[in-house]
């Protein structure tokens, strides 16, 4: 018996593998195709624009703005008006139950507080108990002027250098972080560092002004000191600003020179800033040509002064610029 013979169709067998690969080639080219005709010919910016300010992430990159527009003052007082919104007799009522500063440091102390759980202090529920002088702000009224102003010196020290979350920061005397709290929440963690010697004022800023501004996690590293020794911020820091706020009035000349001494190796050269507000007497009272030859010894450069007004109040502010000129 003759054996049965079957004949394959004729035609080009295409297997199951390969139509997947042409199915995937076939998608790959598709979305490339609309991808380049959706896409614009240059590519978009997803950056904040921002006008008259400084762009930046805060910290987080969310673009926060350094300081307001001519637009921004223009709109609350535009909606202070359609609200119809009056200062009676410049007293300002607090609630249904108004106390002064001093009554309610008052009450804290007799009374723990308004609310309180009883028995030892040991078994509270608070987990990090403040200082009642702290918790009615006493401490805010202890620089000659309104704590307000610490925004107006934050704005105009920010866009001077050109702030960006990943500058780094050195303030000389911080205080109580009336400035220090704005550099603070827009730079990166531990970016901020300050030299204070005011034990006091050293306790509102770790107790009070970091926790209250939940800025804690921003790591700001601040010295307790008044000898110009920056050794314990750690070698190798170039930082993009230093600046001291009414501080170098109250200091002895020597001392202030001993200071910048230290400090040219650690400011940028040519673009890092160093700042001083006021006036400049420790240099001002060697003369001018003699000031100038010391700066110059130390590699410093007298940029020049600025006048800064304030935002909320009748006030302004004189600023002396400086910075390295050698590398």
């Amino acid at each position: 018996m003759a054996p049965t013979s079957h004949s394959s169709p004729k035609g080009v067998v295409v297997t199951v593998p390969v139509l997947v690969l042409c199915a995937a080639a076939a998608a790959v080219f598709l979305f490339f195709l609309l991808s380049s005709l959706s896409s614009p010919s240059l590519p978009a910016c997803s950056c904040p624009t921002t006008t008259g300010a400084v762009a930046g992430g805060g910290g987080g990159g969310g673009g926060e703005r350094i300081r307001r527009t001519a637009e921004d003052v223009e709109w609350v007082k535009s909606e202070i008006e359609a609200n119809g919104l009056h200062m009676q007799d410049n007293v300002l009522r607090k609630g249904i139950n108004p106390r002064t500063r001093a009554q309610q440091l008052q009450d804290l102390i007799q009374f723990k507080g308004i609310s309180h759980y009883e028995g030892e202090e040991a078994n509270n529920h608070t987990a990090f108990p403040c200082p009642t002088e702290l918790l009615v702000e006493e401490h805010h009224s202890n620089y000659g002027e309104p704590w307000a102003g610490g925004r107006d010196v934050y704005e105009f020290l920010a866009e001077s250098v050109h702030l960006a979350p990943e500058s780094r920061v050195l303030e000389i005397g911080c205080g109580t972080l009336r400035v220090g709290l704005h550099f603070i929440r827009y730079l990166n963690p531990e970016h901020f560092h300050c030299l204070e010697r005011d034990e006091l004022s050293l306790m509102a800023a770790y107790r009070y002004e970091l926790p209250s501004q939940g800025l804690l996690h921003k790591r700001p590293k601040i010295v307790r000191g008044a000898d110009m020794d920056f050794s314990k911020f750690g070698s190798g820091i170039m930082y993009d600003l230093i600046y001291a706020s009414a501080v170098f009035l109250h200091m002895p000349d020597n001392l202030v020179w001993v200071g910048l001494e230290r400090l040219v190796g650690k400011l940028k050269p040519l673009e890092g800033r160093i700042f001083v507000s006021h006036n400049i007497k420790f240099c001002s009272r060697l003369g001018g040509e003699e000031c100038t030859k010391r700066l110059n010894s130390l590699g410093l450069e007298y940029v020049g002064k600025h006048t800064h007004d304030s935002l909320l109040f009748n006030h302004y502010e004189i600023w002396f610029e400086f910075r390295r000129s050698k590398v």
